[in-house]
């Protein structure tokens, strides 16, 4: 089973995420925190696979107890994905940089909060598409495009350029007619060849080369 811990200030927030995992036959709900600084204690105590951070609680921020659980130079990291209302870049980039394993907008729905978690557990980092495609904004294309050397295979570069456009693992896996446990596996493989630790450094490494507009 995924042990999933939820914090968040709003109850039928904490009841509604409760429900979308409890759904799940291979998840269970382990603790619930209405606050940052409980949120801290609590996953220190029960050590949850998974646990889904709100931003804004009292006490302390969901940001500020993500680095104070996941931050460097952590022993053991605990595997946070904040799932916030505000997709403020501020709030994206401190969440990266305070070890997030993904950011989702609270009305991403269920199908990627579960997602979120899952990705989570293998590694990997779910950015929320939106997110992703409005961080890329930021980054100049050089002028001239980049040799790829990055030995990756054709259909790890159809992957990358998917990603690279938001799409979630399994818009991936219908468009390109394969499964989503494919598409996972060709992105632990990219991870691994590219050096990226989520979708955001691979969409990057993508926007960077010119290959998506």
């Amino acid at each position: 089973m995924i042990r999933v811990m939820i914090a968040d200030d709003q109850a039928m927030v904490r009841t509604g995420f409760g429900m979308i995992i409890g759904a799940q036959p291979d998840m269970e709900v382990v603790g619930e925190a209405a606050d940052g600084v409980e949120a801290v204690a609590l996953a220190r105590r029960l050590k949850p696979d998974v646990a889904l951070f709100d931003i804004r609680m009292p006490r302390m921020d969901g940001l500020e107890a993500l680095r104070l659980l996941a931050g460097p130079g952590v022993a053991e990291p605990i595997k946070v994905v904040v799932v916030t209302t505000f997709d403020l870049d501020e709030y994206v980039h401190q969440a990266l940089r305070n070890g997030a394993a993904g950011f989702l907008l609270k009305d991403s729905g269920p199908a990627l909060l579960i997602e979120a978690v899952r990705a989570a557990v293998s590694g990997d980092a779910l950015i929320s598409p939106s997110i992703t495609v409005r961080l890329l904004q930021h980054l100049s294309p050089p002028a001239q495009t980049t040799p790829d050397d990055s030995g990756l295979s054709p259909r790890e570069m159809d992957v990358v350029k998917l990603t690279a456009r938001g799409r979630t693992n399994a818009e991936i896996a219908q468009e390109l007619f394969i499964s989503v446990g494919t598409v996972k596996t060709h992105l632990s493989s990219i991870h691994a060849k590219l050096d990226t630790r989520n979708r955001v450094e691979i969409a990057a490494w993508a926007w960077e080369r010119k290959l998506v507009s």
